[in-house]
């Protein structure tokens, strides 16, 4: 899928901006539903009568399972029409939400989160293919930027407006907000988005995209399995070599097939390869974060889910001004120096948060999530962008789409692997982290340091990176050594 030729006729300002903020809509609530759990977890295990140790499932279930249909959504939108997979992503996210809100049980619960991933899965990527093929090229940039504040936003509020909800009210409505907003949605759907459909969807490697799933899926059970799922070793074993075994012959099908789901070409490009795997590893721990700080807030140290939500707001807005500095250094150190030191900075500073106490002046905790917050979306934008800027127009729809999988892979693993270090070091430590106070800070403590010298391990992938910076060879081949142009998924990536 590539961007629509020059000579497209573009939209019409009011149809155009319609459009936009139609995708704008879908793209808040995905990217809201993300990060507004985290926050309310401990206060949702109470209601549900449930450790809050068990509840990481909510969030897992969520992220793998947009993990796992994400490959997909490209094929359905060719095949069905772009406008009605957007209603039915649409539809399914708000059944889901409001699923969520009626549950009983947990079991309840992470059913109507996977049911509310799927809609979530499809709301960006089709959302964003509808802009692809209605805006010409000139334009696209413009309108990505666009869509690309709710994406801000959503992780912005999230934490704090998930504490608030469940302090102020009830865990309910941390999902029933979604509902007018869907209503809205629906509305907008029908009215404003364009009927596009390829008239030739192409083959979509079924058996393939069975193996890649059932090869996520297992590998995230096994993860989980050794905390929260509390599953016996031999299934856990059983799991991982399922998920290797799933894995190895995906790699052998993508091999022989004229038409794989992801063509085996693009770990031939270096930066992609590097990128992506690092991306996998160093966002484990990254990942992790979001879920562990606010527990650790509200277990280790005592506090209301509002207060621990509220701190979470300056590492956010943090993220979002780091994000002016990325070009500058990046052009003058090069994407190898930049991700070496900085993935080296992120795991001292995740470590450094095994440090906090209760007792600190909330200066000093509000400049230690400000510093993390900053680090953090400098990596997340060096990363991307290193991943994806090599990629040509053929390899843009199937490496972006790999890429948006391995992002929803890595979050969820995050999440499993901070449950299951959370479980295993109250074990080794001989306390009761689900009891809370200050007897719960060692567990909390030793996951916070593993995590940290994991995210440092992470590092060495990206030595791989070739040495000199991407932009001084950028501009020797450009026209008059000027700046080149930007792939659309570069550029995006760099926001």
């Amino acid at each position: 899928m590539t961007a629509p030729a020059p000579s497209t006729p573009p939209p019409s300002p009011a149809h155009g901006r319609a459009l936009l903020w139609l995708v704008a809509i879908g793209f808040f609530m995905q990217s809201l539903d993300g990060t507004i759990v985290n926050t309310a977890l401990p206060g949702m295990a109470q209601a549900l009568h449930e450790s809050p140790l068990h509840m990481q499932m909510v969030v897992v279930a969520y992220a793998l399972t947009m993990a796992v249909v994400i490959p997909a959504t490209g094929w359905l939108a060719d095949a069905l029409g772009v406008k009605q997979v957007y209603l039915a992503a649409i539809v399914l996210f708000t059944a889901g939400s409001l699923g969520c809100a009626m549950s009983p049980s947990l079991s309840w619960l992470i059913a109507a989160r996977v049911l509310q991933g799927v809609g979530g899965a499809m709301l960006l990527p089709v959302g964003r293919l509808a802009v692809l093929r209605v805006f010409p090229r000139e334009q696209f940039l413009e309108a990505m930027s666009f869509m690309a504040i709710p994406g801000l936003v959503g992780p912005l509020i999230g934490p704090t407006l998930g504490g608030w909800l469940v302090q102020a009210i009830s865990w309910h409505w941390i999902f029933l907000i979604n509902l007018p907003i869907g209503v809205l949605g629906v509305i907008a759907t029908l009215a404003a988005m364009p009927r596009l459909r390829s008239p030739a969807a192409g083959h979509f490697d079924a058996s393939g995209y069975l193996m890649l799933a059932v090869a996520m899926v297992s590998a995230s059970l096994a993860l989980d399995g050794m905390g929260g799922l509390a599953l016996k070793h031999v299934i856990v074993l059983v799991l991982l070599l399922l998920g290797l075994s799933m894995l190895t012959a995906y790699w052998l099908h993508a091999l022989r097939s004229p038409a794989p789901l992801f063509p085996p070409r693009l770990f031939g490009i270096q930066s992609y390869r590097v990128g992506l795997l690092g991306n996998l590893f160093a966002r484990i721990g990254s990942g992790a974060m979001p879920y562990m700080i606010p527990l650790l807030m509200q277990l280790g140290m005592g506090y209301s889910p509002a207060r621990a939500g509220l701190l979470m707001l300056p590492m956010a807005i943090a993220g979002i001004f780091a994000k002016k500095i990325v070009t500058p250094v990046i052009t003058r150190l090069g994407y190898r120096r930049v991700l070496l030191g900085n993935t080296v900075l992120l795991g001292a500073l995740m470590a450094s948060f095994a440090l906090m106490a209760a007792a600190q002046p909330m200066w000093l905790r509000i400049s230690q999530l400000v510093a993390f917050g900053a680090v953090n979306s400098l990596q997340f934008t060096a990363m991307n962008t290193v991943t994806l800027k090599s990629l040509d127009a053929d390899g843009a729809a199937a490496g972006n789409s790999l890429f948006s999988m391995v992002q929803m892979l890595a979050m969820s693993m995050g999440v499993s692997v901070a449950a299951g270090l959370l479980t295993a070091a109250a074990d080794w430590l001989h306390v009761s982290a689900r009891a809370g106070g200050a007897q719960a800070l060692p567990a909390f403590q030793l996951t916070l340091v593993i995590l940290g010298l994991m995210t440092i391990g992470s590092a060495f992938i990206f030595w791989q990176i070739e040495s000199d910076p991407v932009q001084i060879i950028e501009r020797q081949r450009a026209p008059n050594g000027g700046a080149p142009d930007k792939t659309p998924q570069a550029a995006q990536a760099e926001k």
